[in-house]
C-alpha cells in the first residue's frame, strides 16, 4: 500500500474535486430532515415535543462517529474504511426510506449519521495527499463541497417532497451514495496510515488527554456548540412554524426560504481573512451578537406574522454560524500536527452534541410555548455563551 503522508507531486485536481462532491454528498443526509419534520411527524405519529428526534438522533449518531469511529483513520486504510462506512451509510437510509413506524426509523437515522463521519475521515484523507504549499487550497475546496451539500440539502429535501413525498429524498439518496461508493473504490488512491503504537482502545482514551490538556479546544468547542445549538433550534422548528397561519407554507415554499436563508452561510471566506489577519476575538464576538440579533428578529418575526424579518433572521444566523465554525477550525488546525484529526474530531463531536441538544430542546420549547420560546431559549444559551466568551478578553486568551 502507499504510504502518502509525504506527497512529492500536486493532487490532480479532478482528483480534488472527487472529495468535494464526495463529502457534499454525504454531509447532505445530515440536514435533509430538517424542513421535513412535520411531514415525518404526521406520518409515523410523532408528537411535537418528539418530533424534533428525528433530527437529534441523526446529530447525536454523527457526534458518537467522530469520537468513535473517525480516529480510525490513523489506523487503517483510508480508501477501505470510507467505502466500508458508506456502505452502511446505503443500508440506513433504505431503511429510513422505508420504515412504517417511528422506531425502526430512528434508529435508523441514528445510524445514518453514526456512519456520515465518513466525510470527516476523506477531509484529512485529501489533506494527506498534497505537498504542504497546497494544503490550504485542497482543504478549502473539499470543504468547499461539503459546505455546498450542507447549504442545498434543506431546499433540496423540501423540493422533493413536495412532488415524491418525505422518502423520496432517501432513496434517492440511498441511489447516490451507492454510486460514489463504488466511484471512490476506483477513482481513491490506498492511503495505509504510518505505523502507531496506540491500541484502539488507548486511541480514544488519548481523546480524553486532548480534551482535558487543550483549553484552546474547550473554548472554540463551547462557542459552536452554543451556535450549532441555536442554529439547529431554528432550522428544526421553522418548518413548523412556517408551515401555521399566517404563511401556511407549502414543503416547495420552505425549500425557497431555506435556500434564500442559506446564502449567508457564504461568509466562511470572510472569516478566513479575518482570522488570517489576527482578528479571530473581534469577529467571534461579533459572530455572537449577530447570532442573538437573529433571533430578537426571528421571535418578532414570528409573532407578527412577518416573512421578511424570518428571512433576515435565517440569513444573519447563517451566517454568524459559518464564520464561527471557521474561526474555530482555523484556530484548532493551528495546533500540533500528530494530533489535529483528533483534535478535529472532538472538536466537531462536541458541538454537534450542541447541535443534537439544540434540536431536542427546541421540540420541548416549540411544543410549550411554541416559536417564541424557542427564539427565547435560543437568545438565552447565546447570551450565557456570550458571558463565557467575555472571560477570554478579561484573561488574555488566544486570539
Amino acid at each position: 500500500m502507499n504510504d502518502v503522508s509525504k506527497p512529492a507531486a500536486p493532487v490532480r485536481a479532478g482528483l480534488v474535486w472527487t472529495f468535494a462532491l464526495a463529502c457534499g454528498l454525504i454531509a447532505a443526509n445530515l440536514y435533509y430532515a430538517q424542513p421535513l419534520v412535520g411531514l415525518i411527524g404526521a406520518d409515523l405519529g410523532l408528537s411535537h415535543a418528539t418530533v424534533s428526534l428525528v433530527v437529534t438522533l441523526t446529530q447525536l449518531g454523527y457526534g458518537l462517529g467522530l469520537l468513535l469511529l473517525v480516529p480510525l483513520g490513523d489506523r487503517f486504510e483510508n480508501r477501505r474504511l470510507s467505502v466500508g462506512l458508506l456502505t452502511l451509510v446505503v443500508l440506513s437510509l433504505i431503511a429510513v426510506a422505508t420504515a412504517r413506524g417511528p422506531a425502526l426509523f430512528l434508529l435508523a437515522t441514528f445510524g445514518m449519521g453514526l456512519c456520515c463521519v465518513a466525510a470527516q475521515i476523506l477531509v484529512p484523507f485529501a489533506a494527506s495527499l498534497a505537498p504542504p504549499a497546497e494544503r490550504g487550497r485542497v482543504v478549502g475546496n473539499v470543504m468547499s463541497g461539503l459546505l455546498v451539500g450542507i447549504l442545498l440539502a434543506r431546499p433540496l429535501s423540501s423540493f422533493v417532497a413536495e412532488f415524491g413525498g418525505w422518502r423520496a429524498i432517501y432513496a434517492i439518496s440511498a441511489v447516490a451514495i451507492a454510486v460514489l461508493a463504488m466511484a471512490l473504490r476506483r477513482l481513491l488512491p490506498l492511503r495505509q496510515p504510518a505505523p502507531m503504537d496506540l491500541s484502539y482502545g488507548a486511541l480514544i482514551r488519548s481523546l480524553w488527554h486532548l480534551f482535558r490538556d487543550t483549553p484552546l479546544l474547550r473554548r472554540r468547542a463551547t462557542y459552536h456548540a452554543a451556535m450549532f445549538g441555536a442554529f439547529s433550534a431554528f432550522w428544526t422548528m421553522i418548518a413548523l412554524r412556517l408551515g401555521d397561519a399566517p404563511f401556511d407554507f407549502s414543503q416547495r415554499d420552505i425549500a425557497l426560504f431555506a435556500l434564500a436563508g442559506a446564502s449567508g452561510a457564504l461568509s466562511a471566506p470572510l472569516a478566513g481573512r479575518l482570522a488570517d489577519r489576527g482578528l479571530t476575538r473581534l469577529a467571534t464576538g461579533g459572530a455572537f451578537l449577530l447570532a442573538g440579533l437573529s433571533f430578537v428578529l426571528a421571535g418578532w418575526g414570528g409573532a407578527a406574522g412577518s416573512l421578511w424579518l424570518l428571512l433576515a433572521a435565517a440569513v444573519i444566523l447563517d451566517f454568524a454560524v459559518s464564520v464561527n465554525l471557521v474561526l474555530g477550525q482555523r484556530a484548532i488546525y493551528m495546533l500540533s500536527d500528530e494530533v489535529r484529526g483528533r483534535l478535529n474530531a472532538l472538536y466537531m463531536a462536541l458541538f454537534f452534541g450542541g447541535g443534537a441538544a439544540g434540536s431536542a430542546l427546541a421540540g420541548l420549547a416549540y411544543a410549550s410555548g411554541g416559536w417564541t420560546r424557542v427564539c427565547e431559549a435560543a437568545f438565552v444559551a447565546l447570551a450565557l455563551t456570550t458571558l463565557y466568551f467575555l472571560t477570554e478578553l478579561a484573561h488574555g486568551g488566544q486570539r
